[in-house]
């Protein structure tokens, strides 16, 4: 059980990454936001850009933990939380491994795509040299929600 302060700031911190998630709607990318947090300050923010960069790598937590690693002028991000609006794929889990981020926090679990539980658990692989701590389902029915009306209005807005 975790202790009611980390809940608290995990709800507070999940909140934030879904309002910048639903920013990305708006520039035609899907609502998967990140934000990387670290003794309670914000280090990075962001949103999805594979769409506008046409970049198949922007996703929201890798662009995140490019900025975070700016901020803190290294690229080991110990200490650091990474909240993100769905659970991370295999190639984010990989960077985030790679990134030492101590802790991911999740909202909707992707059972098409998901590495932290839903198709693959990368975060718990004995021989992985890292060990990321994972809390997945926080705010999970706000973070499906959120992709549920994205899809929805896209195949609205699409010709038959």
């Amino acid at each position: 059980m975790m202790p009611e302060d980390e809940r608290a700031q995990d709800l507070t911190f999940m909140r934030m990454a879904l309002a910048e998630a639903a920013l990305a709607p708006a520039v035609g990318e899907v609502p998967i936001a990140a934000l990387i947090v670290q003794d309670g300050q914000i280090l990075a923010h962001t949103h999805n850009y594979r769409e506008s960069w046409q970049d198949p790598t922007a996703h929201a937590e890798v662009i995140a933990i490019r900025a975070a690693a700016t901020a803190l002028g290294t690229w080991r991000l110990t200490g650091t939380t990474l909240y993100v609006t769905v659970e991370p794929c295999s190639m984010c889990i990989g960077a985030i491994i790679l990134a030492r981020v101590s802790r991911v926090v999740f909202g909707a679990w992707d059972p098409k795509g998901g590495a932290c539980g839903s198709v693959f658990n990368l975060p718990s692989e004995p021989k992985l040299n890292h060990r990321v701590l994972v809390t997945g389902g926080v705010l999970e029915q706000e973070s499906q929600a959120l992709l549920q009306k994205f899809f929805k209005d896209l195949r609205e807005a699409s010709p038959h």
